[in-house]
């Protein structure tokens, strides 16, 4: 635990030198102390030395300010000491909430961007879309993840492309990039036998009169899908059975040993959870597991099932060169991600690190904007009616789409850009400042820039920021697909794109627009095989967990929140709390 070590050496430290100090002095000069006063001075020196240098930063900050003519956001504080009250409270709001609430509740209050400081830790908070720019593009090389945030993370990402910053994030980026470079058809091959799996297991539910948990569904899908094109070898988690709502008569039946994929997908998200928590709880999440990494037992079964197929990978390649005469890496057209990545390197972390962040990447981000897709579709049957017109009118009723009939698609592509401004797959990402820098004032753009002092963290919100009604109009809070066609387009995101970054922006942005294209390629092909093969759906609510139903207070909120039927929460990603249990129709086929 580098970070913790770090800490530790710092805060101990005067303990350590009042100790040898009157040691020296015992041995030098014969003076003694008494040991219970000793005692008392050590254990005094660690709050007096912390205060001490909290108060020294303060300082060399009002010096900064007055240097560089700038100043400090907003603050939020209370009346308890080091704020303590509001990580208790972030946590509670965290688990309890809706998304947004806890410390980004005072946005509209304290301004776009502000700070909060607990025990000393300063961190700002922004949904201001220059901030973020700057952050992400303009000063890019001012801000990086942070060691914190690494150290968190590092027990599941490790040095991956995700958790990665400088030199090495650039070495995992070139190293990938690469293979996501151009449409591949087999891709598209995959996604029809996968999703062709799926829809054939949610009919057989669905004639039987149950519900299915279409996340649980999408995420099975998006897991295989991604295992065989990112490994070349499938989880094949669509292949066990799904599961039943608690309240179906049927579960008390539904008794079985989970399978292999069972396990690997369950282990796979809990260790995300674990080191999500660790994000919120700051550098305290140390002490909560300094007998045991919480993400430690989940992990093993993670590695039981990549370590073999790194291995058979690695063999592979030792087996069949694949350097060309020029000693360039190809990308065939046939070849996996791993197949790709062991030409480069045979270092077993980095190959685990990446494949593993790369999983992620591919399975979480589909599998939650197709859960919200159509989640939102059952909210609104007359857009899923018009989707699915549209759907039938360029493919037909049974033909696997194309990469142009994707492309052609206006409406579709609409939906899907609509749930992701309202239901960011990354609600909430985090920056901190390498050195000392500015960023752009919110509250008075014309005024003095704000200070940022080096290793301050800064937090920003896509999920508030797309929500913003000068952003994006007087209905910014309604789902409505058209704002993606009509004059609205032009008028807000046309004359300002980072009002909408889904998949980040900059250098660190998807691994690169080709990634994001991808991602769209996967979402709209699932949803063409759903409108093709169903023509109506809807929620299941009496499915849903009593614990994952919304709060009767939502009902009266403004806007999407106050329609909400379902609990949206965040781990890494955003996710449907209890699942999302849906009902739908078959389509009619013509004889």
């Amino acid at each position: 635990m580098p970070e913790m070590l770090r800490r530790s050496v710092v805060n101990f430290t005067p303990p350590v030198v009042l100790i040898a100090l009157v040691r020296l002095l015992r041995v030098t000069l014969g003076v003694h102390f008494p040991t219970v006063l000793v005692a008392f001075l050590a254990v005094l020196s660690v709050p007096v030395v912390y205060v001490l240098r909290i108060r020294l930063r303060r300082l060399r900050v009002r010096w900064a300010l007055a240097r560089t003519g700038t100043i400090l956001p907003p603050s939020w504080d209370t009346e308890y000491f080091g704020n303590r009250d509001l990580l208790k409270y972030f946590l509670q709001q965290f688990k309890t909430g809706y998304i947004g609430d806890g410390p980004w509740e005072k946005i509209d209050e304290l301004g776009h961007l502000h700070a909060i400081t607990i025990f000393g830790d300063t961190t700002y908070l922004t949904n201001d879309a220059n901030v973020v720019k700057t952050i992400l593009a303009t000063d890019f090389s001012d801000f990086e993840k942070g060691a914190e945030f690494r150290d968190s993370m590092n027990s599941v990402l490790g040095t991956g492309v995700f958790n990665a910053d400088g030199e090495l994030w650039k070495f995992h980026r070139q190293m990938t990039r690469p293979y996501f470079s151009r449409d591949r058809i087999t891709h598209f091959e995959i996604f029809d036998r996968h999703a062709d799996l799926a829809i054939r297991k949610m009919k057989e539910r669905f004639k039987g009169g149950h519900a299915v948990d279409f996340q649980d569904l999408i995420s099975r899908f998006t897991l295989d899908s991604a295992s065989e094109f990112l490994f070349g070898t499938c989880v094949n988690s669509l292949k066990s059975d799904l599961p039943y709502a608690y309240n179906d008569p049927i579960a008390p039946k539904f008794a079985r040993e989970p399978s292999a994929a069972d396990k690997f997908s369950t282990a796979f998200q809990g260790a995300q959870h674990v080191i999500a928590m660790r994000t919120r709880e700051g550098w305290t999440w140390h002490w909560w597991e300094l007998w045991q990494d919480k993400s430690a037992e989940h992990m093993r079964v993670v590695d039981s099932f990549l370590q073999p197929i790194l291995e058979e990978a690695t063999a592979k390649k030792h087996a069949t060169k694949a350097l060309d005469g020029t000693g360039e890496h190809k990308v065939d057209e046939s070849e996996t991600l791993l197949d790709h990545l062991v030409k480069i390197t045979n270092d077993p972390v980095i190959l685990h690190d990446e494949m593993l962040n790369i999983l992620i990447a591919g399975r979480d981000t589909t599998a939650a904007t197709l859960t919200f897709v159509v989640y939102l579709m059952c909210l609104y049957p007359d857009v899923f009616r018009r989707l699915r017109a549209e759907i039938l009118e360029k493919v037909g009723p049974t033909q696997m789409p194309s990469f142009d009939d994707v492309r052609n698609m206006k409406y579709l592509r609409a939906v899907i850009n609509e749930t992701l401004r309202l239901y960011p797959i990354v609600p909430f990402n985090f920056r901190v400042a390498v050195r000392d820098t500015t960023l752009p004032n919110p509250a008075d753009p014309a005024g003095p820039r704000v200070f940022i002092p080096a290793n301050t963290g800064i937090a920003y919100s896509v999920f508030l920021m797309h929500r913003r009604k000068d952003y994006w109009g007087p209905d910014a809070l309604s789902f409505d697909p058209d704002r993606w066609i009509d004059e609205r387009l032009n008028k807000y995101f046309t004359a300002n794109p980072f009002i909408f970054v889904p998949f980040n922006a900059g250098p660190r942005i998807c691994l690169g627009q080709q990634a994001c294209h991808f991602a769209y390629n996967e979402m709209s092909f699932f949803l063409i095989r759903l409108a093709q093969n169903f023509s109506h759906m809807e929620l299941d609510l009496s499915a849903q967990p009593p614990d994952a139903r919304p709060p009767p207070e939502w009902a009266s909120a403004e806007g999407q929140k106050g329609k909400e039927k379902i609990i949206p929460k965040c781990h890494l990603t955003l996710y449907v709390h209890g699942g999302l249990w849906v009902k739908m129709t078959e389509a009619e086929r013509d004889a």
